[in-house]
C-alpha cells in the first residue's frame, strides 16, 4: 500500500478511536446512577464494595439510555447521506473530511463538560450539555465517514489489470480487484483498531471517571488533522462531479411517469425509457429538460441492482449485537468480578484485529493460489450464517440468565446478579465480529465498485445508512426490548440471519460476476498465459483519466 494510503487508514483509525471510545461509554453514562461510595464522577467504590458496581452518572434508566444512545447511533449514520450528497457535487471528498474534523474537534471538547464534577451533580444540566455535544458529534461523523473510504479507493494506482515481472523473472497480472479487497481490508482493520480504544474509555469511566473516559478520545483525535496536513500534497483529490443528485431524480421521474411504475419488472425496456436517445427519438420529452444521456441510465440501474444487496444489511446489524442494548442488558445482569460491565464489547474490535490478517495474508490468498477464490456473495453468505450463530449464542446465555438470576426474568434491573460470568458474552460478540470481515468488507467493493465515479460517496453512504435503519429499528423497539423479553429477539434474529444467508448465492448471485468493472479481456489474457493474480503496490504513482 503506498503510505499516502496508509495515512488515510491512520486518520480512520483516529476518527473511529474517538468515536467508539466516546460511544462505548454512552449507554453507562445515562443509565446508571453514580455509585455509591464512589468518586463522585461515575467511577465505582474502591475495594471489594465496588466488585460488581457498574460505572454511572445520570440514572435515568435502561429506556432513556437506548433511546440516546439509539438516536446518536442513528444520526451518525444518516448524516452521511447529505455529507457525501455535499462531498460529491460541491464540495469534494478531501474538503468535506476536513469540515468534518473541525465539527468533531468541537464535539469533543464539548464531550468533556457533562462529565466535569461540578457539572455531573446536576443530572439535568449534565444531560442538556451530553446531548448537545453528541449531535454535533453525530455531524462530524457525517462529513468524514462517507468520504474517507472512496478517498482511500480513488488512490488505487491502476484500474485495469496490468502484467508486471517480478525480480524473480515470474510474470504476473496485478489485479486491481484483489487490491481493492486487500485495501478494504486493512482500512476496515483500522477501524477495529480504533474501536479496540474503548477498553481504555470503559475502565476511566470504572476506575477514575467520565471525565477522563471523554478525555481520552479527544487527545487520540489530534491524530486526524496532524495526518491530513501530511497527506495534503500527496493524496490525489478527485474533484466534485456536479449535481448527481438532480440528475438522478430526473431520470427515476422518467421511469416512473405514465404508468411506468406497473412495467418495472420488465428489466431493459423498463431502463430504456429514460434513455434521452430513445426519449428524443419518440419525441415524448421536451429535449430542453434532458441534462443526462444513456451511458448516465445505465450507471444508475448498475449501482441500483448493486445497492439491492444492502437491503440485508440492516438485519447483520442487529444481529451483531442485539436490538437496542440487548448485550448492555446482558452484562449487567452478570458477574463482574471488578471488570467495567461494557468491557465484553471489546472483544468486537479484537477479534476483527486478530482475524484480519488471517483472513487477508492468509485465507484469501490460499483460495486464489487453488483456484477457488471466495466469490463476493459467498463471503456475504458466511458472514450472515456467523451471526445467526452468535444469536443463537447469544438465546441461550440470555435464557441461563434468567434462570439463574435471583430475579427470574427481571435480571437487568436486579441488584443481585445471576451467577453466568461476564466472560461467557465473548462468545455471541467474537462470531459475529469475524462475520463483519466478510459482510461489511464484501459491502465496501460493491459500493466503490458499482457506483459511477460522480456517486461513489453517496453510493457508500447508502450502504452506511443500512445501519442508521438497524438504529432506527432498535429506537422504535426500546420500550418492548427490555426484561422479561430479551431471549425471543435473539431466536428472531438468528432465523432472520439464516434465511438472509441463503439469498446471497441465489437472488443475488449476479453481483459475484459484476463487482469489479475492469477489462475482461485483460484478465484473460493473463489466464491464457498462466499468469497468476497479486494485489497491486505502487505500480504507477499517478492518476491520468484514462485510468478510470
Amino acid at each position: 500500500m503506498p503510505i499516502v494510503v496508509l495515512a488515510l487508514c491512520l486518520v480512520e483509525f483516529a476518527e473511529r478511536a474517538s468515536y467508539y471510545g466516546s460511544s462505548g461509554v454512552f449507554f453507562s453514562f445515562i443509565k446508571n446512577p453514580l455509585p455509591e461510595g464512589g468518586s463522585g464522577t461515575g467511577a465505582v467504590a474502591k475495594g471489594p464494595a465496588g466488585a460488581n458496581q457498574k460505572a454511572g452518572a445520570l440514572g435515568r434508566g435502561i429506556v432513556t439510555a437506548n433511546a440516546l444512545t439509539t438516536t446518536f447511533s442513528f444520526l451518525a449514520y444518516v448524516v452521511p447521506i447529505f455529507g457525501a450528497i455535499l462531498a460529491d457535487t460541491k464540495l469534494g471528498r478531501w474538503r468535506a473530511i476536513w469540515i468534518g474534523t473541525i465539527i468533531g474537534a468541537v464535539a469533543h471538547i464539548l464531550l468533556i463538560i457533562p462529565a466535569i464534577p461540578s457539572v455531573i451533580r446536576d443530572p439535568n444540566g449534565s444531560l442538556a450539555a451530553f446531548i448537545i455535544s453528541i449531535l454535533i458529534l453525530a455531524f462530524a461523523a457525517g462529513f468524514i465517514k462517507p468520504s474517507l473510504a472512496p478517498l482511500l479507493c480513488d488512490q488505487l494506482p491502476i484500474k485495469r489489470p496490468t502484467i508486471k515481472t517480478l525480480k524473480s523473472g515470474e510474470r504476473v497480472v496485478v489485479d486491481p480487484e484483489i487490491t481493492l479487497s486487500r485495501w478494504l481490508v486493512i482500512f476496515y482493520l483500522a477501524i477495529n483498531i480504533g474501536g479496540f480504544f474503548a477498553l481504555a474509555t470503559t475502565y476511566s469511566e470504572r476506575l477514575v471517571g467520565f471525565w477522563l473516559a471523554f478525555l481520552l478520545p479527544a487527545f487520540i483525535y489530534i491524530l486526524m488533522p496532524i495526518n491530513l496536513l501530511w497527506a495534503s500534497n500527496k493524496v490525489y483529490k478527485a474533484p466534485p462531479q456536479g449535481s448527481v443528485v438532480l440528475e438522478a431524480w430526473s431520470v427515476v421521474k422518467v421511469l416512473l411517469s405514465n404508468g411506468g411504475w406497473r412495467q418495472w419488472k420488465k428489466d431493459d425496456a423498463w431502463w430504456d425509457r429514460a434513455k434521452p436517445s430513445l426519449l428524443l427519438q419518440r419525441g415524448d420529452i421536451d429535449p430542453s429538460k434532458v441534462f443526462w444521456d444513456d451511458t448516465f441510465v445505465d450507471e444508475i440501474r448498475t449501482a441500483i441492482k448493486a445497492c439491492t444487496v444492502f437491503i440485508l444489511i440492516p438485519i447483520f446489524n442487529l444481529s451483531d449485537g442485539g436490538i437496542g442494548n440487548q448485550m448492555g442488558a446482558m452484562s449487567n445482569a452478570m458477574v463482574l468480578n471488578n471488570v467495567p460491565s461494557d468491557i465484553s464489547s471489546n472483544f468486537n474490535p479484537l477479534a476483527i484485529i486478530i482475524f484480519s490478517p488471517i483472513l487477508t495474508y492468509g485465507i484469501y490468498p490460499f483460495f486464489i493460489r487453488i483456484k477457488k477464490p471466495i466469490a463476493p456473495m459467498t463471503r456475504m453468505t458466511i458472514g450472515f450464517l456467523l451471526a445467526c450463530i452468535g444469536c443463537i449464542v447469544a438465546a441461550i446465555l440470555q435464557d441461563r440468565i434468567y434462570k439463574t438470576s435471583p430475579c427470574g426474568k427481571y435480571a437487568s434491573t436486579c441488584k443481585d446478579v445471576s451467577n453466568i460470568n461476564l466472560w461467557w458474552q465473548v462468545i455471541p460478540i467474537v462470531v459475529p465480529a469475524i462475520g463483519e470481515l466478510f459482510v461489511n468488507v464484501t459491502a465496501y467493493e460493491i459500493a466503490y465498485t458499482q457506483s459511477p465515479a460522480r456517486m461513489k460517496g453517496l453510493i457508500y453512504a447508502l450502504f452506511l445508512f443500512a445501519t442508521a435503519i438497524s438504529s432506527a429499528i432498535s429506537l422504535a423497539l426500546s420500550d418492548v426490548i427490555n426484561d422479561p423479553n430479551l431471549v425471543w429477539p435473539w431466536v428472531a434474529l438468528a432465523c432472520a440471519s439464516f434465511l438472509s444467508a441463503l439469498a446471497f448465492p441465489t437472488y443475488f448471485r449476479h453481483l459475484n460476476h459484476t463487482t469489479a468493472k475492469f477489462a475482461d479481456h485483460d484478465r484473460q489474457e493473463g489466464r491464457d498465459q498462466n499468469l497468476r493474480p497479486i494485489a497491486g503496490q505502487d505500480v504507477e504513482n499517478k492518476h491520468d483519466n484514462d485510468k478510470y
